[in-house]
């Protein structure tokens, strides 16, 4: 393959890759290097000291060690930033969300050997940290048997459509795993408030998605629905974070600029929205979101807690709060 493709007009890079971190940041850079008016960042020009105890007043000696064992914490708390209790709940939140990745592997195995469905359907207002949850409860799958779905605005031809039926062709096959990062519950929130609706529409949607959802439950698809609630300050402070990082800015839209002066409507309508569809066969699980590691614990538990795999870990159903 190499003596026939590698040529000047579309060379092959060859990555050293027994170092998996080591591979990562070379094949970074080689892709940076590429690109005129970009320069390397020294992100860690020393090395990082280990934590002495005398400094550490704030944790005992055991998260001491704890904190020492882990390069990658050690690089943490060099930042100005970081305090010494943030990081901790940061070893703890991974050390928790590493437990429960090992869970959704055996959910993830059950499913595809039992030919399973499985629908997981994440709302909630801007920022609240539904892709974030998202991420974290897949970060270890097999992408095989699983898919993430965060559909764009429709285009003309899906708006003549079924309303349903864009999001019905992205169901899951026998032995997979769907994601829908918002779903058709856009119609009950966000295209009301933002007026991407008429009323008619609305009235129609409501009508027919209790009798759509037990459809979807009859024909043996496991439907879970999470609603990511967070408060009108975290919004407006997540929005801020987002607009002044170069990493996340892309991220914010016209519809976020306009989501803390349409709080009152979007309550309005989200409260409209689970008193009609919070039904006994597909209820509302509602994950408090202004703790970001706390509410990725917690949806993650509520997967786990709520489909009936093989092997299952006993899973703890009270709340974590990092």
């Amino acid at each position: 393959m190499f003596l026939k493709t590698d040529s000047n007009l579309s060379p092959w890079k060859i990555i050293d890759s027994n170092d998996k971190f080591a591979a990562r940041i070379n094949s970074i850079k080689y892709v940076l290097s590429k690109f005129k008016n970009i320069s390397e960042r020294k992100i860690f020009s020393k090395q990082p000291k280990p934590l002495k105890s005398e400094k550490l007043k704030e944790v005992s000696l055991k998260d001491i060690k704890i904190l020492n064992k882990n390069k990658s914490l050690i690089n943490l708390l060099s930042r100005n930033d970081t305090s010494l209790s943030k990081t901790l709940r940061y070893y703890k939140y991974e050390k928790n969300l590493l437990k429960l990745q090992l869970e959704m592997i055996k959910l993830q195995n059950w499913v595809y050997e039992k030919n399973k469905k499985v629908i997981i359907i994440c709302e909630g207002r801007d920022a609240a940290g539904k892709g974030g949850a998202i991420r974290r409860a897949i970060e270890n799958l097999n992408p095989r048997k699983l898919k993430v779905v965060a559909l764009p605005k429709p285009s003309n031809e899906e708006m003549g459509q079924w309303y349903f039926q864009r999001y019905v062709e992205q169901f899951p096959n026998n032995g997979e795993i769907v994601f829908f990062d918002r779903s058709w519950y856009n119609r009950a929130v966000v295209e009301p408030v933002n007026g991407f609706c008429s009323k008619k529409d609305y009235n129609i949607f409501m009508s027919h998605v209790n009798e759509f959802e037990n459809i979807i439950i009859n024909n043996g698809i496991i439907l879970l629905k999470f609603y990511f609630s967070v408060s009108k300050e975290t919004q407006a402070k997540r929005f801020d974070e987002i607009k002044n990082s170069q990493l996340k800015k892309w991220k914010f839209t016209e519809v976020d600029g306009k989501a803390q002066k349409l709080w009152e409507k979007y309550s309005t309508y989200k409260d409209k929205m689970f008193k009609k569809t919070n039904t006994l066969i597909a209820p509302w699980n509602i994950i408090s979101a202004d703790k970001k590691m706390s509410a990725r614990i917690n949806a993650i538990k509520l997967i786990l807690n709520n489909i009936p795999y093989d092997s299952k870990t006993l899973i703890h159903s009270e709340k974590i709060n990092f």
